[in-house]
């Protein structure tokens, strides 16, 4: 399939030179960056920020090449960008790592890397998952999987292109996140899956003191450090009205977009647009005729005012949405303004809160975990529904701030 042997040019002498100098991977590693022994078909790396896992999935690709154990090799990452920013070009990336005499060929327009000895890889975005129907691997390398778009769909087409050589094998650095593939990873370790855990002190030689200084001060003690800095995969928080596994439970594959009787577009503005503002809050939902409502898009950000406006009125305008309705306890006349300015003729509704987030969510949660109504939340693409019992818009994204306030007043709309 490739050829081992790799190319004369550069000479022999300069390559022996260069191998010579340079210290070796297996010197430099700690222990938990290095592959573990067979054997294995998943090696899921579950590390903090700041690990070293970028340079644990380089240097394992690497290996795969320079020794002939693979050659037809699948990069991984959440979007086309982060395949090239950080997988190849970043400062552990492949092309940072490969030495002079062994760097690959990079051909961005092929999504391709090709070594000297005949070995390539080839990069694909999780926000495309049809473009893993076709190719074949014998090994992948599977970037920050918590992070994709729609991760089992992706997850679903890459193995299907497992299927070259004797054993292909995948590797996938993440830092976690509690969604359904990682936990359905973490339950089959001791099978086909073996995992290394690490935290981002494990590597605090190689980052900068004020870097870890800002980390402990901010995070240490709190249920995002243990997730971003010791890797831990945390469960619902114990108190949560809604389970995200009731989410995983009741997903749909598709919605019947030609039955639904009503869709609206809900907002929920934030009060500001700051790097630690709180989300504004957009959702689409509709509801079909058996009185069945479903989320349809959730598209929450932190937005100055014009972006939360026009985001609502393209997906007001996507979905051919029968109203857009705003929570305007913050913002008043401003809310409605705002969306004017950007378009003078959408159908509008304020609506106004007269009791806090926990009395509305209190009693909408009895209902759902009784099966009273369904709700269907979507990934950001559209590609997967998921339906579920539950307020959380998104289960693979943070969810909006006020998911509760949106899908009350969706649900308003909607009956």
């Amino acid at each position: 399939m490739f050829n081992t042997k790799r190319d004369a040019t550069p000479s022999l002498a300069a390559a022996l030179a260069d191998t010579l100098a340079e210290i070796s991977w297996l010197d430099m590693a700690r222990a938990n960056q290095l592959p573990p022994p067979d054997p294995w078909s998943i090696w899921l790396v579950l590390a903090g920020r700041g690990f070293g896992k970028t340079r644990t999935g380089a240097e394992w690709v690497r290996n795969l090449v320079e020794t002939g154990a693979a050659g037809r090799i699948a990069l991984v990452a959440p979007t086309a960008g982060d395949c090239r920013d950080i997988m190849l070009e970043g400062s552990s990336g492949i092309m940072t790592i490969s030495p002079d005499w062994n760097r690959p060929l990079y051909e961005p327009s092929k999504r391709r890397l090709t070594w000297p000895n005949g070995a390539q890889a080839t990069l694909f975005s999780a926000e495309e998952s049809d473009r893993l129907r076709g190719p074949n691997h014998d090994a992948a390398w599977c970037d920050e999987l918590a992070s994709w778009a729609d991760p089992q769909a992706v997850w679903d087409m890459l193995q299907f292109t497992l299927r070259l050589g004797k054993h292909p094998k995948v590797c996938v650095t993440t830092t976690p996140r509690p969604i359904k593939l990682i936990k359905d990873l973490v339950k089959r370790e001791g099978q086909d899956v073996v995992i290394t855990r690490g935290s981002t002190y494990q590597n605090a030689a190689n980052l900068s003191d004020p870097f870890l200084a800002a980390m402990k001060a901010r995070y240490e003690g709190t249920r995002l450090g243990r997730q971003e800095l010791f890797a831990d995969v945390l469960s619902d928080t114990p108190s949560a009205l809604w389970s995200l596994e009731w989410i995983d439970r009741d997903r749909v594959a598709s919605l019947p977009w030609g039955n639904l009787t009503r869709i609206v577009v809900a907002i929920d503005p934030a009060v500001s647009s700051g790097e630690d503002a709180d989300e504004t809050g957009i959702i689409v939902a509709g509801v079909d005729a058996a009185g069945v409502a479903y989320v349809l898009e959730d598209a929450s950000g932190r937005l100055q005012p014009h972006e939360w406006a026009t985001r609502a009125i393209s997906l007001y305008k996507k979905h051919n949405a029968d109203r857009i309705i705003a929570e305007v306890n913050n913002g008043g006349a401003l809310v409605e303004n705002t969306i004017r300015s950007v378009d003078p003729n959408v159908s509008y509704r304020a609506v106004h809160a007269s009791r806090g987030k926990v009395t509305r969510a209190s009693r909408s949660a009895p209902c759902m975990s009784r099966a009273a109504k369904f709700i269907t939340s979507a990934h950001s693409n559209n590609s997967k529904i998921s339906s579920a019992r539950s307020l959380r818009i998104s289960p693979e994204r943070p969810p909006a701030t006020r998911p509760t306030d949106l899908m009350h007043w969706s649900g308003r709309s909607l009956s």
